[in-house]
């Protein structure tokens, strides 16, 4: 008896096995089509409470994280959308996120490393291919923006004659190739005046300089928005940045770049292990122009914020389990909420409260 229900299972089991098998391809293929339906039906705009929120389509840094693209966010403001900085591989993030290109406002640089301008071309892309748009993508930043722009609009120059040749002037009209540089005067770092961008319709964009050499200008920006407030420091040295400090006043959120200098010391041994003086000496040198998570939760204190929110992670975490080791002593310096930024991580601060909330678009 126990032989044939033994037997039975057996031959049952396989019959489920050869019937998956066989049907592999129009499973897969069903899968696909759920898939497909979900990711054009997604509108996130519509899922959101009118007021500020903070989408991140990027959150690594020029160090190789199969977890992270490089630096991007998309600032939501009402109805209104501005990404700041797009790091290469970003869009690709900001796309899965359901984040409409199409609606995208401006861009606003912090400053021209590499790592937060190399998605400029296919941000721009996107929104003229793919949503139709017909002007350029308004790119703002401080002297040297336009040197960015006319770069990369030289680049894509040819790919734009293939896109309009292709799929025709309704699809893709010249008029909305490429990006306009909007650059803007700033004051040097050791000020604290900041420079008002835009103000209608209820927000308000303001940018102040920050000391990154010899990455310079390096700028933070400022929104607000219906009472509420967010703040996004783009890499900086905190400490000696006044005007980053003041601009952080008061803020419903800070967001901050991280570096943990006791992780780093662990690749800093590595490499010598290994010889590897090039990289060593590379992982000594990032220390002196960023931000630790301990100096971070500082200025959030000071600024009395409601939420610090890390970003621009550095050294890469492949793991959730180094978060705290990450974190380091920020808890001691700053009571609030602390959280490390991750790609698809979003931050609400609706208006009419004072609440800030965290969900993930991924």
């Amino acid at each position: 008896m126990l032989k044939r229900v033994l037997f039975g299972a057996l031959g049952l089991a396989l019959l489920v096995t050869g019937l998956a098998f066989a049907f592999q391809a129009q499973l897969a293929r069903a899968l696909y089509e759920r898939r497909v339906d979900r990711q054009m039906s997604l509108d996130r705009m519509a899922e959101l409470p009118d007021g500020l929120h903070l989408a991140f389509c990027g959150t690594g840094s020029p160090l190789p994280d199969p977890s992270r693209a490089p630096s991007c966010a998309v600032v939501i403001a009402g109805d209104r959308l501005f990404v700041v900085d797009s790091g290469a591989g970003s869009v690709g993030n900001l796309l899965l996120m359901g984040i409409p290109a199409g609606q995208i406002e401006a861009v606003l640089l912090t400053h021209f490393h590499s790592d937060h301008i190399g998605g400029l071309g296919d941000l721009a892309l996107q929104r003229w291919i793919g949503e139709g748009r017909n002007e350029p993508l308004p790119v703002y930043g401080a002297a040297g923006v336009e040197t960015v722009v006319a770069g990369f609009n030289q680049a894509y120059a040819i790919d734009a004659t293939y896109r309009t040749g292709h799929h025709g002037e309704v699809i893709a009209p010249p008029s909305g190739f490429g990006m306009e540089a909007q650059p803007f005067a700033i004051a040097g770092f050791d000020q604290t005046a900041p420079v008002k961008l835009l103000e209608n319709n209820g927000l308000t964009i303001w940018a102040v300089a920050v000391d990154h050499a010899p990455a310079s200008p390096a700028v933070a920006y400022r929104f607000d928005y219906q009472g509420r407030s967010l703040v996004m420091s783009g890499d900086l040295v905190a400490d000696a940045s006044p005007g980053f400090q003041a601009l952080a006043a008061g803020t419903d959120l800070l967001v901050v770049e991280a570096l943990q200098p006791d992780l780093l010391d662990i690749i800093n041994a590595g490499a010598r292990a290994r010889g590897n003086e090039r990289l060593d000496t590379i992982m000594i040198d990032i220390r002196d122009y960023h931000t630790t998570p301990e100096q971070a939760a500082s200025v959030a204190r000071s600024a009395q914020a409601r939420a610090l929110v890390l970003n621009h992670i550095v050294p890469a975490l492949p793991s959730r389990s180094l978060n705290a080791a990450f974190l380091g002593d920020a808890a001691a310096a700053y009571s609030g909420p602390i959280r490390i930024a991750e790609d698809g991580l979003v931050v609400s601060l609706p208006t009419g409260d004072d609440g800030v909330s965290f969900q993930s678009w991924r």
